[in-house]
């Protein structure tokens, strides 16, 4: 258990980015040997347990703080594992579109014309979140989602360890899915820089 544990969870639960850090970075190894055990592929494995952390992050109004955050965080990675395995049973592969980092892989081989302008669409929104994002956030997205580089070929072209490789992603694709939410509520912005209400593009979550 993380020393003061309780008090960085009360913390985490009022929002606060930094308390939630200290436990992501204290979790972050268990979560991925989680992942590993139930999927037996590093990639699939550190790609899992990093969504893991996005969907506790989310979730943390319904976390009950006198409670240890592991078991809870535990089982949602298991959960978010088993889903994935379902999906890959039913003939899926990869967890995420090379070109689309916020939709899964796993949909309709025949889209219908509604659904390919829905698609259009939906990558319109990523596009624009995407140039929203930071320069080092937007890089390690491109790598990872779009070049299909692995976590030990990003780490040898960033010149930096795979441990900071995760945590870049994770924290990148926190920021993206939060762009993203936006814009699907204010719309693409017609020039970068700021959302309303919101941070500056160039701002590291």
């Amino acid at each position: 258990m993380l020393e003061n544990e309780t008090e960085i969870v009360i913390e985490w639960k009022k929002g606060n980015k930094k308390a939630y850090e200290a436990l992501v970075r204290h979790y972050m190894a268990d979560a991925f040997m989680v992942a590993y055990g139930y999927v037996h592929d590093e990639e699939d494995a550190r790609d899992l347990s990093q969504d893991a952390f996005v969907k506790a992050y989310q979730a943390r109004e319904s976390f009950d703080a006198g409670r240890p955050f592991y078991p809870w965080l535990y089982r949602i990675i298991k959960n978010h594992c088993l889903n994935h395995l379902k999906r890959v049973a039913r003939g899926g592969g990869s967890l995420y579109y090379d070109n689309d980092p916020d939709r899964e892989r796993f949909v309709a081989a025949e889209p219908t014309p509604l659904q390919r302008l829905e698609r259009e669409e939906r990558k319109a929104i990523v596009r624009a979140a995407i140039e929203l994002l930071s320069e080092d956030h937007r890089e390690i997205i491109m790598l990872k989602n779009f070049k299909g580089c692995s976590y030990a070929q990003i780490a040898e072209i960033l010149d930096i360890p795979i441990g900071t490789v995760m945590s870049r992603l994770y924290y990148a694709r926190r920021q993206l899915k939060e762009l993203i939410e936006r814009i699907e509520v204010e719309g693409i912005p017609e020039s970068g820089g700021c959302l309303s209400h919101g941070s500056p593009a160039g701002e590291v979550i």
